[in-house]
Parts: structure tokens; sequence; C-alpha cells
């Protein structure tokens, strides 16, 4: 270990680890997909490690979205903390929605760079670049301590900006198809090589929520992507390695029985009770990858105009079918700790098979070959928490998703 004393991190100490410390996040694992492929034996390494090790639940962050729940993996904190609390948001000070996927966006160190400040080597691995540059925000790739790349642009990285040049050559895989499982497995793949070769004392691999979207856990292509990163899992497990596995959030069915999707409309709604455009709602889904889901999610926030009765509309939508948490900005920040200068007047959450649009002409739902599935909301917010070690630990609510690298240095130190 290149390290000797503890680190410090947004007001939480981390423990010298004697190991290399990984935490990996499985993009949209509900916990009903490790159930069904251990069920069928085909997740013997994640089998062992739930009845040897620490098996638990966690909640994750509301927006349960792959932003916020990541950035909060890496900080060890809250969206309040952090400040990315979704992968979109609207700047009222210039009238512009855009991706919350930029470096000044994060208000707080990450994990990873403290370690690497005190001395450790650190590698992340993401499945989309998206998180690439928030993920490895304030790490440097001239002394060969940190690595920090992603699989969907894997052939073109370069030492001096990613610590790795050529990551796809290197790892001997071409660079995979974005909408794919193949993606995730260039991350395990990535983070084997790493282990073995490079030796990091901390380590993050994040995968994308492809297939999740796609399927179910019942379903053959869900269970085959678990078996394969079963086999990556075992030969992490096999070097040493204290290991959390963990999810940004879980995923459930969001269509009605004819297989379209289940959506309340909701920038219709305001349309309707307020006039044409006179309320703004945002969806901090949205992403560059609507394939997935449409920019369809369970969570959304609302900007009112001026004069608006707040109480009003808030009763409005909460009386709207379909809806299972509507509260305002201040009920929000405390509730779900979010930061108050990033969300609306109001705050949103559809129920378990439903989630919230803005005008329907405005989502092109063409790209959605399978009955949507999405996330989100709190029905999304259970996620699984598992160590490979025997380590004390508590469950949801109390657990959450972001004390993953908490109790992987933990492990880690024993």
């Amino acid at each position: 270990m290149t390290i000797q004393t503890p680190v410090e991190a947004n007001e939480r100490v981390y423990p010298t680890p004697k190991v290399p410390a990984i935490a990996i996040c499985l993009d949209g694992c509900e916990p009903a997909y490790l159930d069904a492929a251990i069920a069928d034996g085909l997740m013997p390494t994640l089998k062992r490690m739930r009845e040897t090790g620490t098996d638990r639940l966690a909640h994750s962050v509301i927006p349960s979205f792959t932003n916020p729940n990541n950035l909060s993996i890496a900080t060890g904190r809250p969206p309040s903390v952090h400040g990315i609390c979704g992968n979109f948001l609207f700047d009222p000070d210039t009238g512009e929605e855009v991706m919350m996927n930029d470096v000044r966006f994060l208000r707080a160190p990450t994990v990873f760079k403290q370690f690497y400040d005190a001395g450790a080597k650190v590698a992340i691995v993401t499945a989309k670049d998206k998180l690439r540059a928030l993920l490895g925000a304030g790490l440097s790739f001239d002394d060969d301590r940190a690595k920090c790349f992603s699989a969907e642009k894997s052939d073109t990285t370069t030492t001096a900006e990613h610590g790795q040049d050529k990551a796809s050559a290197w790892l001997g895989m071409p660079q995979p198809e974005v909408y794919s499982a193949d993606l995730s497995e260039f991350v395990f793949a990535a983070g084997v090589r790493l282990l073995r070769d490079w030796k990091p004392d901390v380590m993050y691999l994040t995968t994308t929520d492809y297939v999740q979207h796609k399927y179910a856990p019942d379903d053959d292509e869900a269970k085959s992507f678990y078996a394969m990163f079963d086999k990556y899992l075992a030969e992490l497990d096999g070097m040493g390695a204290a290991i959390v596995v963990t999810a940004d959030h879980g995923m459930k069915p969001k269509h009605l029985a004819d297989g379209s999707p289940a959506v309340v409309y909701v920038q219709d709604l305001m349309d309707e009770w307020l006039g044409k455009d006179a309320a703004r709602v945002i969806l901090p889904i949205t992403d560059p990858y609507v394939v997935h889901h449409g920019a369809l999610g369970s969570f959304a926030t609302a900007y009112l105009p001026d004069g608006a009765d707040h109480a009003d509309i808030i009763a409005m939508l909460k009386a709207t079918d379909g809806m299972m948490a509507v509260v305002d900005k201040a009920e929000a920040m405390k509730r779900f700790e979010l930061p108050g200068d990033r969300i609306g007047d109001v705050v949103m959450i559809s129920t378990e098979n439903m989630t919230i649009g803005t005008s329907a002409h405005r989502h092109d739902l063409a790209a959605l070959k399978e009955p949507l599935r999405s996330h989100g909301g709190l029905t999304e917010q259970e996620v699984p928490f598992i160590v490979n070690r025997v380590i004390d630990l508590p469950s949801a609510p109390t657990l959450r998703n972001f004390d993953a690298f908490f109790y992987a240095t933990t492990a880690a130190a024993l």
C-alpha cells in the first residue's frame, strides 16, 4: 500500500486499506436481478459472498438516477453536498437546460481525489464517458498514480488525459457499442487487468443499465449479463481485494398492458392550469442516451411562474393519478437532501409503474423497442449492498449506497 494514514473526504474518515478497496456500481441493479441469477446457479461467486461475507440492502439517493448516485458514491455524501442532483438541469440565470456532467457543477471533492492527494494509486473505469470527467475531477495523470477512462471512448484515451493510452488496445478488446452489454463487460475486464497488473489502492467500476432497461430479472438476457459479471467478480475476489457490490438505482416496469409507456405528461397539465409555457417542467433523467428510456423517469421538478399558487398546484398534482409524492422545494431539500438552487419550486415522484413526461409531443418514443423499464423514484431506491468480507453493517434506510467506499476501505483495513 502506498498510503499509511486514514483519509478524510467531506467530513468522513476512511480507514487505511491494507489491500485494494474496490466498489462496483451495477447500474440499474434491482435486487431481483441478483436473486434470479443466483437461483439459476449463474452467480456462484456472488452467492458465496452473500453467504460468507456481508449481505444487506441499502438506499440510493433521490432522484434514483445515474449521475446523482455515482457522484454520491464518489464523494460519500448526498447531492446537497456534492451538488449533482440529476443528469440534466435548468439554469434559471441563463434560461438554458444543460447536461450536469461538467466538473464546474461538482461542489465537493471525490474520495478518489482525497486518496490520490494522500499518495494512493486510484483507478476509475466507467461505461459511459458522461461520468468520466466528474469522477476524475482533481486527479493528475502525470505520475502514474491515477487512471480514469470510459469504455465508450476507449479507442481514444491518452495517458495525459486518462492515465492510459488507447485503453481498448491495452485491454485487447474493441471499443464497445454504447447500447450493448459489452460496454459493461469492458469495465469489468479493465478492472481485472488493472488489479492484476497495476495494483491500485482504490478502484471504482461503474457500468451502464442498457440491459436492465431492456430486460426484466427473469429474462435470459439479464441472467446472461449477471453470469458474465460473476466470472469477473471471481477474478477480482481471487486477487484478495476488499469488494463492495452495490447499485446506483433499481429498475421497474413502467408500461401499460399493451406495452406502451405509462406517462403523466405534467407540462401539458401545467399549460392547462397556468397557461402555455408559464411553468417549466424539467426531467433530470434526460441524457444523451434516450434510447434507453425516452427521457421518461419517475422524478421531475417544475419551476412555477411568479404569482402562481404553489399550494394549489401541489394539491392538483397530488390528486393526479400516478403520483406518489409531490412536495415543495423546502420539503424536497429536507427529505431528499437536494441542493435548493438546482431544483424547481415543486418536486414530484411517480408511482412504481408510472413515469413523468413533459408534453406528449416532446418525447420521441420511436427508439423504445421493448416495453418501458425506468427509474428515478422512491420505488427504485432499494439497492443491493454486498461485501466480500464480514463487517458490521446497518441495513436500509440507514445504509446508503454512497457508504460503499467507507465500507470497502473498512473491509480492506481488516
